[in-house]
């Protein structure tokens, strides 16, 4: 028996939100250059140009945020909330988001976690996608009539530093090790160039990818977490386990 899919999330897109113009390429840039090589569509929505950032305007991050995106094979579009570290939960933002999650009908989502300790924004921008892939789902809110429902397969948080990472969720693991997908990934990372002149961002997100892929007795491998626990159709869509030590 060949096992079945959930045709929702084979080939439909993959919908990537950062608060910053490099959040989507450090925290899980070597997923989405895995994913856009198997042929999914792969859409960036950035919620501000890191205008509050010590190093690069915001001019210079736009143009690198472009660049890096179409490395990896991506598209990217900006929206306007209330700019680099003054984001703020608010309902109106959330329903903003569900009209983009409905216009672009992802199978996947992919959001900063929800944990505190890391840059506020972060954390609220993943609060408020969560908030939004509800309400993308319901018919009835006024803002949204004029764009279908939409219901997303999952959602996914990335962390983008080692302190973001949940606690409480069991992580899936992508395995990322091809060398042209880490070669992608590495060249959206250092097109962020006025960010990695600051720090070695670069080093650091291969270092944990090498972490969790030793984890896993692989090359590379990226943490995702899921907001709501996965189902299978079958026990054949599972795949190994990371216990190798």
């Amino acid at each position: 028996m060949k096992p079945t899919h959930n045709t929702q999330t084979d080939l439909a897109p993959l919908l990537a939100f950062g608060a910053h113009p490099d959040d989507i390429e450090f925290a899980c840039g070597g997923v989405v250059a895995k994913e856009t090589r198997l042929g999914r569509p792969v859409h960036f929505i950035v919620c501000s140009r890191g205008e509050s950032a010590t190093s690069g305007t915001p001019e210079e991050r736009r143009v690198e945020a472009v660049n890096a995106a179409s490395l990896l094979g991506a598209t990217l579009e900006w929206i306007e909330l209330d700019g680099d570290a003054h984001l703020e939960i608010r309902a109106a933002h959330a329903i903003k988001l569900a009209g983009l999650i409905r216009r672009v009908r992802p199978g996947i989502v992919l959001a900063p976690s929800l944990v505190e300790n890391q840059h506020p924004d972060h954390a609220r921008l993943g609060r408020l996608v969560r908030d939004a892939s509800r309400l993308a789902r319901y018919g009835g809110v006024e803002e949204l009539l004029g764009l279908p429902p939409h219901s997303i397969a999952q959602l996914l948080f990335y962390a983008l530093t080692p302190e973001s990472e949940p606690s409480d969720i069991t992580p899936l693991l992508l395995d990322i090790s091809a060398p042209e997908v880490v070669a992608a990934w590495t060249a959206a990372m250092e097109a962020h160039a006025s960010q990695t002149t600051a720090r070695n961002y670069v080093d650091l997100q291969l270092t944990r990818a090498r972490l969790a892929g030793q984890r896993a007795g692989i090359g590379h491998a990226i943490a995702l977490f899921p907001n709501d626990p996965p189902v299978l159709d079958s026990l054949a869509q599972l795949g190994r386990s990371a216990r190798r030590f």
